[in-house]
């Protein structure tokens, strides 16, 4: 079994970890915490700060517009107008518009699968001061990213019911974030 060091924030087994009040803190970070608690410093709880439903409805709409804008300029790089690109004229036969899809659609997915992975946010949730993890703390493999992004589309599918249900979760907690067992906490 794992925990967080309530000092560093880094995850730990439980048996190399000193317990102190409902805090656990690493070997490393034993000494700094001895002497705050010597010095009467007040202890962090050591729980996790959820982020609500219009904070990620934000993130969800930063990511988007920064979709948008990379889709854009991907299009009139490849060599469509600016009404192409918009998507207010059409690109072309309707398999090159399908295989079109599927290139923005794969990197969409990229963006999102590694932003995850490596830093624990897209750049939505970075700018929202939001953070995905583990239900332990401890930051998603690549396999659970790429899992949490294809569970989204199961939200999605439910008539947006599934993000909907992070406002009555009391950890915060889309459809998404229960399949996977993930949360999205505050920085």
């Amino acid at each position: 079994m794992q925990t967080i060091c309530a000092e560093c924030g880094g995850v730990f087994a439980v048996e190399n970890t000193i317990h102190y009040g409902n805090v656990d803190v690493c070997s490393g970070c034993k000494p700094a915490f001895m002497q705050k608690l010597a010095e009467g410093a007040s202890v962090k709880t050591g729980e996790f700060q959820y982020g609500g439903f219009w904070i990620r409805f934000l993130a969800l709409f930063v990511d988007s517009l920064i979709s948008l804008a990379a889709n854009i300029i991907i299009a009139v790089a490849a060599g469509f107008n600016l009404m192409q690109a918009i998507g207010l004229q059409p690109k072309g036969t309707l398999t090159f518009t399908y295989a079109w899809a599927g290139i923005v659609w794969v990197l969409g997915a990229l963006y999102e699968i590694l932003m995850v992975r490596q830093y624990g946010a897209t750049l939505g949730k970075m700018a929202c001061g939001l953070k995905v993890i583990r239900e332990d703390g401890s930051p998603l493999s690549l396999g659970l990213s790429t899992g949490r992004f294809f569970a989204k589309y199961l939200s999605f599918l439910t008539l947006y019911i599934g993000f909907i249900i992070a406002a009555f979760d009391i950890e915060k907690r889309a459809l998404h974030d229960r399949i996977c067992s993930t949360r999205v906490i505050r920085k």
